[in-house]
């Protein structure tokens, strides 16, 4: 625990004991973080895993304590090796400790679907999402305000603009944003948790952590007197291997995807029609959003009222759209490309909403019927994050991140390319009807030629 402040006992489900000063209460008791109760960590993935309830909330309270345990391993380094080891100081642990606490603070409601899968908003993790949020018209900001450390905390969570050195040393953000960090080993192991999926994360890993003295980054110990430690490097390659799986079973489960893109399409058709901006969306849980949603389309035209009410009934009662073509990766090396930069983005007059009208308007011709189409079509490298997390290698100068070794470690460069391989492009819609389904497959294969689909209705 940093220095001699004063702090609280939180109980965790994961971790156990958790301690948080006075301040970081202060911080956690703002509107902006009590939020974040109401927004679950996985989104919709509690329509596969019943129990995956919980809340980033309870993620940013593990974070605080993940990110103490490698401060703690950083500088019992340091103590160890003070020639090529740097300390982290207690008011530097309080920055880094309030990061950890905030990095969420930007989440919205279904983010990833509404951000990342749909591309409708700012990332949550743009420094113009951190700026607004913790500027001093929030609550929380003007907690930070009264602490001193707005303004440092605010420099390690929002990234630089582009070509702009990092106004702080590269460890004070490693710590809870690098490939392996506090976030990935609170957020893996609390999924496994809730989940019920079976998965041992080891914690210790975190206790080979150091800072470089050089170049200020934080790293991971894999030489011991010039000899590689192959259970450190395995250990790391066992998180990559957690976080795939992961991936593969919760995180792109097509059920998934399904109920996240009602939600992402409601969104979209309330924006569409200037019924929300972005920044009603800053102050939702999950379910005032779906409540927000009904709000606004009250007045809406006919058509949208009916098309946004219709989804947020299917996704409340748990009525998922279904599969009509899957167009996965592996089938479609050549066309993905052509087809993210077709579909990725919706909005007014975009190719991606254009063609859904299309493929409805020539479905409600051929069968009378009325039909909600929606293409998902996820950014070319969807999440993935590169093994970034410095390490010292045996026999090489300084620190360097663990991808740059990936030829010495063959299962790093078979994980990136599985993770890569798990991007499907898919048309859903709104029907259980089997010779509905067959038929707008029919016609929305017509809109993709190049492109290979391996599903069958």
């Amino acid at each position: 625990m940093a220095g001699k402040r004063r702090y609280s006992v939180v109980r965790d489900p994961v971790h156990g004991d958790v301690y948080l000063t006075h301040e970081e209460l202060r911080v956690l008791d703002t509107p902006e973080l009590q939020r974040l109760r109401g927004v679950k960590q996985l989104g919709t993935a509690y329509l596969v895993y019943p129990g995956a309830v919980h809340t980033r909330f309870d993620h940013s309270i593990g974070c605080v304590h993940l990110a103490q345990r490698i401060v703690d391993a950083a500088n019992l380094s340091f103590e160890e090796n003070p020639r090529d080891c740097l300390g982290i100081g207690d008011e530097e642990q309080r920055i880094i400790r309030l990061a950890a606490l905030l990095h969420d603070v930007t989440h919205i409601p279904y983010g990833h679907n509404v951000e990342d899968q749909a591309g409708l908003l700012h990332r949550h993790d743009s420094a113009y999402r951190f700026e607004a949020m913790l500027s001093p018209d929030t609550e929380v900001g003007r907690v930070l305000d009264e602490l001193g450390v707005r303004r440092d905390v605010l420099r390690v969570l929002a990234p630089p603009p582009e070509g702009e050195p990092p106004s702080v040393p590269p460890y004070w953000s490693q710590v809870n944003s690098d490939t392996i960090c506090s976030d990935i080993l609170d957020y893996l192991a609390r999924d496994a948790y809730f989940t019920g999926l079976r998965l041992v994360i080891d914690p210790r890993i975190a206790s080979y952590f150091r800072v470089d003295r050089r170049s200020g980054n934080l790293y991971v110990d894999l030489a011991k007197h010039e000899l590689l430690r192959e259970d450190i490097l395995s250990e790391m390659v066992r998180m990559l291997e957690a976080r795939y799986y992961f991936s593969e079973r919760v995180y792109y489960h097509h059920a998934k995807v399904s109920a996240g893109a009602l939600v992402s399409r409601a969104v979209e058709l309330a924006l569409l029609d200037d019924l929300v901006r972005e920044e009603d969306f800053y102050d939702q849980t999950d379910a005032s959003l779906l409540d927000l949603l009904e709000r606004r389309v009250a007045d809406a035209p006919p058509a949208t009222r009916r098309r946004v009410l219709s989804l947020v009934e299917r996704f409340r009662h748990r009525r998922l759209l279904k599969r009509v073509c899957v167009f996965p990766l592996y089938a479609n090396r050549e066309a993905q490309a052509g087809l993210v930069e077709r579909f990725f983005r919706g909005g007014p007059g975009s190719e991606r909403n254009a063609t859904e009208d299309r493929i409805a308007d020539l479905v409600r011709f051929a069968t009378g019927q009325d039909v909600e189409v929606v293409l998902y079509c996820p950014a070319k490298r969807m999440q993935l994050k590169e093994a970034e997390t410095h390490v010292r290698w045996p026999g090489e100068d300084g620190v360097q991140p663990l991808s740059r070794f990936a030829e010495r470690v063959p299962r790093l460069a078979d994980l990136e390319r599985s993770y890569r391989d798990l991007w499907k492009f898919y048309v859903l819609a709104d029907t259980s009807d089997r010779a509905l389904l067959a038929k707008v497959q029919e016609i929305a294969l017509q809109e993709f030629p190049g492109a290979t689909n391996v599903y069958r209705v």
